[in-house]
């Protein structure tokens, strides 16, 4: 499993490419890669949660969402290996 934060680094510049984030994410969801994506409080960019792909797979994925692409946001990600959940997140434990 992996978190990847994307914190913004021109907020400025966002709202030219949120289109093409917003398309970015949903083919992650499409694709049945992101488990969630959401905001950082208070308004320092986002967060993903994403399974069911190598962390190879998940750094080029990163890398094509066109805020990283056009410096919008500066992304990081953790690697996670889920060793408790609640039953009800049981899949993400491997």
């Amino acid at each position: 499993m992996f978190i990847a934060t994307l914190k913004f680094a021109d907020r400025s510049r966002a709202s030219q490419f949120m289109e093409g984030h917003n398309n970015w994410l949903r083919r992650g969801f499409d694709d049945g890669v992101f488990l969630l994506a959401g905001s950082l409080q208070p308004g320092l960019g986002g967060v993903i949660l994403a399974n069911n792909l190598s962390k190879a797979e998940f750094e080029t994925r990163v890398q094509e969402d066109p805020f990283v692409v056009e410096g919008v946001v500066t992304a990081e990600i953790l690697d996670v290996a889920p060793a408790r959940a609640d039953e009800r997140l049981a899949f993400l434990k491997g």
